[in-house]
């Protein structure tokens, strides 16, 4: 008996070993299960974070193409820096001549702008060669000084009075203005190179260039072989010349020296050109050479300011020392689907040249008319009203400076 109970103990121990060992298994096999689990619960986990970042990374590459930019840079421009004996004579010092008095009225105006455009009437030989006035013109160097003091930056050397003084003064004018750092010039070149050689300048963005061409010399003749001293127009030359830049800037300008002298009336022959520009992409044309005002005009999509007047004269009547200070907001788009170049706010705000006489020297002085009063020019709010109507009247596009703000 003693020995049947030994073994029923033993055996009962054996179960109770062989359940446990059951379960431990039987459990461990179930967590073993649930980590599996979990780990690709983890691993779905992150590759849905993955594909979120994936999508995140390629939503911002998509609203990158789809970004606008856009661009700006404000332009001004005034006519011709007519320099007659009276106002050289009237700017005169002991070490040579000062003429930034006579811009300083409008010089806090022009600084303002990124662009400032001016022609040079009166080629800038320099006074070792000798000044001289009308008919065969020569002014000191000191001129460009005082409109590049002033904030001008774009100069037109092209027109009637390029040849007046020879080879000489021509040589000496370029090579002034080739050493005038920031500033671009047209229409008067030391060779045929320098004539072609692209001159692309960068504001805000907005690459822009400039050609000039002339329409006469006034008989005068040009030597031979040197056709790039002063760009005469001829209408293939032009086109060859715009097609060679056209395409390396968002603005392209010409300045236009044309038209019929003091006449407020645009020509056949300016329509012609302008239109052929227009044509061939020119963005805005400034005229010069009638020494009045005439009409601002949309030729296409062509900014043409047909003549900008004087901006410095001695001339008499106040239609000739009157002139055109033109502004334009030049704007870039652009988008996904290219470059967009808009003038906006094509603005008019007119200028007199005022001088006080004085023996032997004057006193000359450019001022906006809305800063004019009818001691400094008689009637000047109802000559506002016409130069206003004669730009006007080919565009209800062009903006009026107001006369009283």
């Amino acid at each position: 008996m003693r020995k049947n109970k030994k073994k029923n103990k033993i055996g009962r121990v054996f179960i109770f070993i062989s359940i446990v060992i059951f379960l431990s298994l039987f459990f461990f096999s179930i967590y073993s299960k649930n980590n599996v689990e979990k780990k690709e619960e983890n691993i779905i986990s992150d590759n849905s974070e993955s594909n979120k970042e994936t999508e995140v990374i390629e939503n911002s590459v998509e609203k990158e193409e789809d970004k606008v930019h856009e661009y700006e840079v404000s332009m001004v421009m005034v006519g011709d820096a007519l320099i007659h004996e009276s106002i050289f004579l009237s700017h005169k010092t002991e070490s040579g001549y000062d003429f930034n008095p006579m811009l300083e009225r409008i010089k806090p105006i022009v600084e303002k702008y990124d662009l400032a455009y001016y022609n040079q009437e009166t080629i800038l030989g320099g006074s070792e060669l000798g000044v001289s006035t009308y008919p065969r013109f020569n002014s000191p160097y000191e001129v460009g000084d005082a409109f590049i003091n002033a904030g001008f930056n774009i100069v037109s050397l092209a027109n009637n009075h390029s040849a007046d003084r020879g080879k000489t003064a021509i040589v000496n004018s370029v090579n002034y203005w080739n050493s005038k750092e920031g500033v671009l010039t047209a229409g008067s070149y030391l060779s045929e190179e320098e004539r072609v050689k692209d001159r692309i300048f960068t504001k805000n963005n907005i690459s822009y260039t400039m050609l000039s061409y002339t329409m006469d010399t006034n008989g005068l003749p040009i030597p031979n072989g040197e056709s790039y001293l002063i760009d005469v127009y001829e209408p293939n030359k032009v086109k060859e010349d715009i097609e060679r830049v056209r395409s390396k800037v968002d603005v392209l300008m010409v300045a236009m020296h044309w038209g019929t002298e003091y006449s407020n009336y645009v020509n056949d022959s300016q329509r012609q050109i302008a239109e052929y520009l227009s044509s061939l992409g020119v963005d805005i044309i400034i005229g010069a050479h009638p020494h009045v005002i005439q009409p601002v005009a949309y030729v296409g999509n062509t900014l043409v300011i047909y003549s900008l007047g004087n901006a410095i004269s001695s001339q008499e009547g106040p239609n000739k020392r009157s002139g055109l200070m033109m502004s334009v907001n030049i704007h870039k788009k652009v988008d996904k689907d290219g470059t967009t170049i808009t003038l906006e706010h094509p603005t008019a705000r007119p200028i007199y040249t005022y001088y006080i006489e004085g023996s032997p020297r004057h006193h000359f002085m450019i001022y906006p008319y809305d800063e004019l009063n009818d001691s400094i020019l008689n009637n000047y709010a109802g000559l506002y009203e016409e130069i206003m109507e004669i730009v006007t009247s080919e565009s209800n596009k062009i903006e009026k400076y107001p006369l009283f703000n």
